[in-house]
């Protein structure tokens, strides 16, 4: 059966090697394509104000230190949906973010792939 990611353009923002192989992984056996991964807040951002083609992201909240926000600000403008991802709890987030879906870390297979088919079915 396809999958609703199918050929769909994922772009994954995570620092720590094995997580985004894992998503990689992942989003393969999904048949999605693979946008990154990037591990550093400035390599995604110049990638999204560039013009980069996204249809959905995965961001992990903090890159060495470094938080996500001007990525999920640039995608918001671009109307492009995302997920948080985090080994962190939702509480810290600014409120703006409050709408947005977060996975906790390290992320289960079955649910980045259902938040992803939710997020795109209710994007839509």
């Amino acid at each position: 059966m396809p999958s609703l990611l199918s050929g769909c353009r994922v772009l994954v923002i995570e620092d720590e090697y094995f997580l985004a192989d894992d998503m990689v992984r992942l989003l393969r056996e999904l048949d999605a394509k693979i946008v990154g991964p990037f591990g550093e807040v400035g390599d995604a951002l110049e990638f999204v104000k560039g013009g980069g083609q996204v249809d959905v992201a995965l961001l992990d909240i903090n890159l060495r230190g470094e938080m996500i926000y001007p990525v999920a600000e640039e995608l918001r403008r671009r109307d492009i949906p995302f997920i948080f991802t985090s080994g962190y709890e939702r509480k810290p987030l600014p409120a703006e973010y409050d709408d947005v879906p977060m996975l906790e870390k390290p992320v289960d297979d079955g649910a980045v792939q259902l938040a992803l088919c939710q997020l795109l079915q209710s994007h839509r």
